[in-house]
């Protein structure tokens, strides 16, 4: 699959176009086939990890985030899409049911697939 990867902090130049691995469902996963994403502020400020914090915070946020780059290079916070396969854990979701959601922390939107949490 195609995804815009982070190779470090900065400008929007360091965002890169490159094929990655499919995501596959855990057993409480589902996967969704992401028709729409978001460029919000959030993720600009992610990219360029210019916090305006105390110090405490700025420790917090690179021990989430990384220090040099980011931890999980594919960014991005907001999805819509449909469901393409779920683990076997999930009663909620089923394959062909369309969705949108907020990846938080998990980050992952800027891509074709990801893989979420299969619980409302």
């Amino acid at each position: 699959m195609k995804a815009i990867i982070c190779t470090r902090f900065g400008p929007p130049e360091v965002l890169q176009l490159q094929e990655v691995a499919k995501p596959v469902p855990k057993q409480n996963e589902v996967l969704i086939k992401i028709y729409a994403t978001s460029a919000t502020a959030s993720d600009a400020i992610t990219r360029r990890y210019k916090f305006r914090w105390w110090p405490p915070m700025r420790l917090i946020a690179g021990l989430i985030m990384g220090t040099t780059k980011p931890r999980k290079p594919i960014l991005g916070f907001v999805v819509a899409g449909e469901i393409e396969a779920t683990g076997k854990g999930v009663k909620y979701f089923q394959k062909g049911d369309q969705v949108y959601g907020a990846t938080m922390l998990r980050f992952s939107a800027y891509a074709e697939y990801v893989c979420l949490p299969g619980r409302v």
